[in-house]
């Protein structure tokens, strides 16, 4: 049984215990159908593939070089990628996807709404009638597992130290010392038993009339010295403070005569707005009013530099291919950070540092800026940008 990266001991004794009860399962699955034998002995075409990623905006974008390699290893199957709605117009822009569908999983939503396990599971049995030869699960987690499961492909690959590994056929450890993306790619070579030799690189197809609302927008500002910035967050925990976001905007305005462009969704728009309002109405671009994701995507593509935490818009920089500097705190950029050749990640050494407890914050760490981030300083951010933006040969 496999042993689960669980940080919470509450849920990994439940998951201990699912995966015990799971247990007749793995050994059912030893024993291929007659169809899976002569498919594996002769070969057989994928035909159909269904593909689960549930989670937030970058773990989505983490996962572009995967599908992409999968699309490079199976280029005559139909993809059909299921997401949270949140992902739903980003999913739509990757290469090589057939279909895009929604599930919202109330475990995985911020707000604690969406599915809970069991209707997910409804759906998935519907799936079934689809007849998928390939089903992959990129989330080490036991409910989408099982939800995976549910939609009995042939063929079922996923990761084992979140539980449910019992209705894997592939079942790989994910490997938390190691990128979100190598991880998922390793799945999918596993999970196919081949791999192209070849390093993908996150890609999304932004159309031409994104791209012309993008100019629109950006057409009040200076062509060159565009920098966007990310102020929020995303959770108090991983929240560089808003003021020191302010001292960057303003040094960069005044030293390098630069325009910022501030992302952020709606209920970002108070801690944007802190930022904002200490800028020239001239050298400003706030898209926190609701700029629809691959909009936003098609703006920062446009961008000099991007400054941002680790969240999703970062992510979204990456797969546009503009440099980034990131400033870290409690999450591991040997798991999440950027990878570009340009890019500057920022943090201090800790010895408590990277915790990667996001979801579930150490209690002396809540109610205020951790000091993984309070240690940041704006000094050490402008040293980053400086090196970002350097010329290269």
């Amino acid at each position: 049984m496999a042993r689960l990266t669980i940080y919470d001991r509450r849920e990994r004794a439940l998951v201990r215990l699912a995966d015990t009860l799971l247990w007749p399962l793995s050994i059912a699955r030893r024993f291929p159908t007659l169809e899976r034998v002569v498919d594996e002995a002769y070969g057989a075409t994928l035909r159909r593939i269904l593909c689960l990623r549930l989670e937030r905006i970058g773990d989505l974008l983490m996962t572009l070089p995967a599908l992409a390699e999968l699309c490079a290893l199976a280029p005559d199957a139909e993809i059909d990628l299921v997401v949270g709605s949140w992902n739903r117009d980003i999913a739509g822009a990757i290469p090589g996807i057939t279909r895009v569908e929604t599930g919202d999983a109330a475990w995985l939503t911020r707000d604690g709404k969406g599915s809970a396990t069991a209707p997910l599971l409804a759906r998935a049995i519907g799936w079934r009638s689809r007849k998928y030869d390939l089903a992959i699960n990129f989330e080490p987690h036991i409910r989408s597992n099982l939800t995976l499961g549910a939609a009995r492909a042939k063929r079922a690959a996923g990761f084992v130290n979140g539980g449910g590994g019992a209705v894997l056929d592939v079942g790989l450890d994910y490997d938390v010392t190691s990128h979100t993306e190598d991880n998922a790619l390793a799945l999918v070579r596993a999970a196919v038993g081949a791999s192209s030799g070849a390093t993908p690189m996150p890609v999304l197809a932004i159309s031409d009339q994104t791209r012309a609302e993008a100019a629109r927008r950006l057409a009040a500002l200076p062509v060159t010295g565009r920098i966007g910035i990310h102020v929020s967050g995303g959770r108090t925990i991983k929240q560089w403070p808003e003021s020191r976001f302010r001292e960057i905007a303003e040094h960069l305005v005044r030293a390098r005569d630069a325009s910022i462009v501030l992302t952020g969704a709606p209920g970002d728009r108070a801690q944007v707005e802190i930022v904002r309002a200490a800028l020239p109405a001239d050298r400003v671009l706030d898209l926190s009013g609701g700029t629809d994701l691959l909009t936003t995507a098609a703006i920062i593509q446009q961008l000099d530099l991007f400054v941002t935490g680790d969240t999703g818009p970062m992510h979204l920089a990456r797969a546009v291919g503009t440099p980034i500097v990131a400033i870290f705190g409690p999450s591991d950029p040997r798991r999440y950070g950027p990878r570009g050749v340009r890019d500057v990640i920022v943090r201090i050494d800790l010895p408590c540092s990277p915790c990667n407890r996001i979801r579930l914050p150490p209690a002396r760490c809540t109610g205020h800026t951790p000091d993984c981030l309070n240690g940041v300083g704006t000094a050490q951010v402008l040293a980053a940008i400086d090196e970002a933006l350097e010329p290269r040969a």
